[in-house]
């Protein structure tokens, strides 16, 4: 059996969240196969640093590692592209929060400025909307796949290097704009940023801890491939 369908079997018994306690002989209920078989796939596991295994009395614990729940992540992913009909729209909900300003600071550098408006159709505000995604919007959030993404390359201005990143084209409560990720962020992955011809928070009136609904239109996404 693939590795992909243990990592599947052992995030279904909860080891994304909590150390799983499972012998091999549990769970080679879920997988099939021999007992040894199972204990090789999870040491095979472990080598790989997909999950984090220790023996105690009775079993192991096993939890997933975000390397592992990554590869999940990915695999949804593909799997929504293939089922998500076409002209269904990718929502994302969430909180708005105060971040670190990654992209306000790539809105200041008139390398990465006129990028935004020849790619993105617009120019930014100069700020950002940083919002906190619920936990099924995290998730989903991985469906905005490689394929879908508007490129901000990197440059030289003569003093220094700045990095590439990536872009994808949303709405927010009907207002246009666009998650921001810079090449190297800090951000974890239930945190968004979005850039905005407008300043989104005076516009739609929000403070932070107010709900949002971004929205990735299916059709704007297939024009980009």
């Amino acid at each position: 059996m693939p590795k992909i369908q243990y990592l599947k079997k052992l995030a279904l018994l909860g080891a994304v969240r909590n150390p799983l306690k499972v012998s091999s002989t549990e769970f080679k209920v879920h997988v099939g196969g021999s007992s040894q078989t199972v204990s090789r796939k999870l040491k095979q596991l472990e080598e790989e640093k997909l999950i984090e295994r220790k023996l105690v009395p009775g079993g192991q614990l096993i939890k997933m590692t975000d390397d592992g729940i990554e590869i999940l992540k990915n695999e949804y992913a593909e799997y929504r592209q293939i089922f998500s009909p076409g002209s269904e729209g990718f929502e994302l909900k969430g909180s708005v929060l105060t971040g670190l300003g990654e992209g306000e600071y790539y809105i200041s550098i008139p390398g990465y400025k006129k990028q935004f408006k020849e790619k993105l159709n617009f120019e930014p505000f100069p700020g950002t909307l940083n919002v906190q995604l619920d936990e099924e919007s995290a998730a989903r959030r991985d469906g905005l796949s490689e394929a879908f993404a508007v490129h901000i390359e990197g440059f030289n201005d003569g003093k220094r290097t700045y990095g590439s990143g990536k872009c994808y084209k949303v709405t927010v409560c009907g207002k246009k704009a666009a998650i921001v990720v810079p090449e190297r962020t800090h951000y974890p992955s239930d945190l968004v940023e979005l850039i905005s011809p407008l300043k989104l928070r005076e516009v739609l009136g929000l403070k932070d801890g107010d709900r949002v609904s971004i929205l990735v239109e299916k059709e704007e996404m297939e024009a980009q491939k």
